[in-house]
């Protein structure tokens, strides 16, 4: 089950802005992080457990079953390695990554509400998982909806300096001409969210 209680309380719970918006900026905030007690080895482990998978958005079951795919994988790498790598490889999480939404909740509902091709075929799924190679567009009816007019501008602004890397995710690559996203290659261990701690995690789960 999602968490469905108030975002800027689910920040505090955690102690850091889950959501990297100025909304949930426990900064601004007159009230402190929620106090806990000193944490128990389990404990410190659920909470770096419960911090990502609510920063991606996942349910128990979701999130947990990245932690067995990534288990079962006999690709290179660690468990830890591969479970981000499914995590980041989310096509919610691309679009949310390439800038194409401010956050992945609204990254989701975007995907949702099919704004989104993946390799020319409409998608409606947001844990899609994409591959090398893959191509992610956004429809062109919606390129015109005040939605994304803001976004739009932001590009232009890119195009006009020259600037086309509008993602600083270096295994993606943003055209802000045609708006589509190209995943180049698949994320390493520099490029994931360094506030996860996904050994903590994979403790959790191992035990």
């Amino acid at each position: 089950m999602r968490y469905t209680w108030p975002k800027k309380k689910l920040c505090r719970r955690e102690g850091v802005n889950l959501f990297w918006t100025d909304k949930y900026d426990l900064t601004t905030s007159k009230r402190a992080p929620m106090r806990t007690r000193k944490a128990s080895e389990y404990g410190t482990q659920l909470r770096k457990k419960q911090l990502a998978k609510r920063m991606f958005g996942l349910s128990e079951k979701q999130f947990s079953s990245y932690f067995k795919k990534a288990q079962k994988s006999k690709s290179a790498g660690t468990t830890w390695e591969k479970m981000l790598t499914l995590l980041e490889l989310r096509l919610d999480n691309v679009v949310y990554r390439a800038s194409f939404a401010r956050t992945r909740m609204q990254s989701r509902q975007f995907v949702s509400h099919a704004h989104f091709t993946v390799n020319g075929v409409k998608v409606t799924i947001p844990s899609i998982s994409l591959k090398v190679g893959d191509v992610i567009s956004l429809r062109d009816k919606l390129k015109e909806s005040p939605l994304y007019k803001t976004l739009l501008e932001e590009f232009a602004e890119f195009a006009k300096d020259n600037k086309w890397k509008i993602s600083t995710c270096k295994w993606i690559e943003v055209d802000s001409k045609k708006l589509t996203i190209t995943v180049k290659a698949l994320p390493t261990k520099d490029d994931f969210e360094q506030i996860i701690d996904i050994q903590k995690i994979v403790e959790f789960y191992s035990k």
